[in-house]
């Protein structure tokens, strides 16, 4: 009797569940010092209007309790607090240890520290009691965890009833020209800028290829309807090279 594949997605290598998480690790952790820069490059600064965008779409009354899960660098976690003010309180968590430093010297140098917590935590067993938070974002990290439908579950379970979780991610391209296009940039360009400011050819070809292997748009939605979310729906940007998901815990 064959044993069951358990095997992962690493870009589009198949890796067990133990190898990707470690994979990914020494990824993040390597392009750390460089990661805003590249993405400034790689996107020509349209990264920070998706962050934008994702950011005025969340409400946040006074006492807010935010997580900021896959934090990164602390981009949308800066922006969020900035829009809500001292009254909110987001708590920025990333599995990586080199990001969240990166993002916790990023609010620092903002002087947005009053208010935010620094939590080194994996997705998919997120430290928190349930129904704790007003709100729960993941900007451009669910496609990087190991399994996506436990990290859903977790992030339901956290969540309070009638509160919203947003997802920024990439996805498809709806315009098969566009896709063209958008995929000859992403495998001829973004591997040699790669090598050239981060010295890391390797971690952006992974990069590229982990949005290959994301699920797309209504499959993304599909995963957050069985994870318990209601109302899912979703918002396509640039063509759909992102798509900004939201759901409820209802």
């Amino acid at each position: 009797m064959n044993e069951p594949d358990n095997s992962v997605d690493f870009g589009y290598q198949s890796v067990s569940p133990g190898e990707k998480t470690r994979r990914v690790d020494d990824v993040f952790s390597s392009v750390a010092s460089r990661y805003d820069l590249m993405n400034d490059l790689m996107s020509f600064g349209i990264h920070r209007l998706w962050k934008r965008l994702c950011a005025h779409l969340i409400y946040l009354k006074p006492g807010s309790l935010v997580l900021d899960l896959a934090c990164g660098t602390g981009d949308l976690s800066a922006l969020m607090k900035q829009s809500a003010g001292a009254e909110c309180r987001i708590v920025m968590c990333d599995i990586n240890e080199s990001m969240l430093k990166s993002g916790r010297d990023k609010i620092c140098d903002k002087g947005l520290i009053n208010g935010m917590d620094y939590v080194r935590a994996d997705a998919e067993t997120l430290p928190f009691a349930d129904n704790c938070f007003d709100c729960i974002t993941v900007a451009f990290g669910l496609r990087n965890v190991t399994d996506k439908a436990s990290a859903l579950r977790s992030i339901y379970e956290k969540l309070k009833y009638g509160s919203p979780v947003i997802i920024l991610e990439f996805s498809r391209v709806s315009s098969p020209f566009l896709k063209r296009l958008y995929d000859s940039y992403s495998f001829n360009v973004i591997p040699p800028l790669g090598q050239l400011i981060a010295k890391d050819a390797d971690s952006y070809r992974y990069l590229v290829e982990s949005v290959r292997m994301h699920p797309d748009q209504e499959g993304l939605k599909k995963m957050m309807e069985t994870a318990g979310f209601s109302r899912v729906d979703y918002l396509n940007l640039s063509g759909g090279i992102v798509a900004l998901h939201k759901g409820y815990k209802l």
